[in-house]
């Protein structure tokens, strides 16, 4: 499959985000862990928000960073092609935080240039370039939308390690009289673009759409558009004690689950 392939999915991209929406706000909450430790420090950290700055969160989810970033101080319209999801970001933000929200599909360039009547200072889009069936559009329309100078950040699930066909490995192996236990992940897709479902939450309702781009390809459509990148970053979780019945990312300290990336628009 190539990525031109994608767009007979977005339909059920989106039935899948509807269907999961109440699910999904109430498990992320206003924040999960994978959330609290990874996403939201690497996308402040490369935001560099200051208050008084108008931002753009692009495929907002349930609201909780539009949330935390009004309470940081900025002006957040917020945006999600699912409004199932954006009813129930509504109901969670309180009225005093300055944060519009609107239905709008990241796949849409008309759409998103409605949003041009504002010249945001950063837009934001957390954990969601892979799951849109089409990022050309919101890239290209960026630079519309954001004031000269102005910053993109982007978090994805790292797509080199921790991509939709990603399998986590546990092996046990006795040496010398010793017994250790050595994770580790098995990657065996990845230069090729492809589209395969997944689940990002155990029990939710159904299994959405992940869109793996290789590296190279998220990053030359944002040089495409104009943008450089002047900051990355690559959290890794904190290890664990071991603990042999289990395997997760924690188990793996030194390599990053998630990709965050800082672009920059010409002053």
């Amino acid at each position: 499959m190539t990525e031109a392939d994608f767009a007979g999915l977005h339909g059920q991209s989106r039935t899948a985000w509807d269907t999961n929406a109440a699910f999904w706000a109430q498990r992320m909450g206003e924040g999960n862990e994978f959330h609290r430790k990874l996403v939201e420090p690497a996308t402040l950290a490369l935001l560099e928000l200051e208050s008084g700055q108008r931002i753009l969160d692009a495929a907002c989810g349930n609201g909780q960073f539009a949330r935390r970033m009004a309470e940081l101080g900025a002006t957040v319209t917020a945006f999600d092609f699912s409004a199932p999801m954006i009813d129930i970001a509504k109901a969670r933000t309180s009225a005093a935080l300055p944060v519009d929200y609107r239905v709008i599909d990241a796949v849409n360039s008309e759409a998103l240039l409605s949003l041009a009547e504002t010249r945001f200072d950063a837009a934001v889009c957390s954990m969601a370039l892979m799951d849109m069936s089409d990022i050309a559009p919101l890239i290209g329309a960026l630079p519309v939308l954001l004031k000269p100078g102005g910053r993109f950040v982007f978090s994805v699930m790292h797509p080199c390690f921790n991509s939709p066909e990603m399998t986590m490995v546990m092996e046990r192996h006795e040496r010398g009289g010793d017994a250790t236990v050595e994770r580790s992940v098995k990657v065996s897709r990845y230069a090729q673009p492809y589209a395969a479902k997944g689940i990002a939450m155990l029990g939710q309702p159904e299994p959405h759409w992940y869109f793996h781009r290789p590296l190279s390809d998220l990053l030359n459509a944002c040089f495409q558009a104009g943008f450089v990148m002047d900051g990355i970053l690559e959290p890794t979780l904190d290890a664990i004690e071991e603990d042999y019945k289990t395997l997760s990312w924690s188990h793996i300290p030194d390599i990053p689950p998630v990709l965050a990336a800082r672009m920059r628009l010409p002053s």
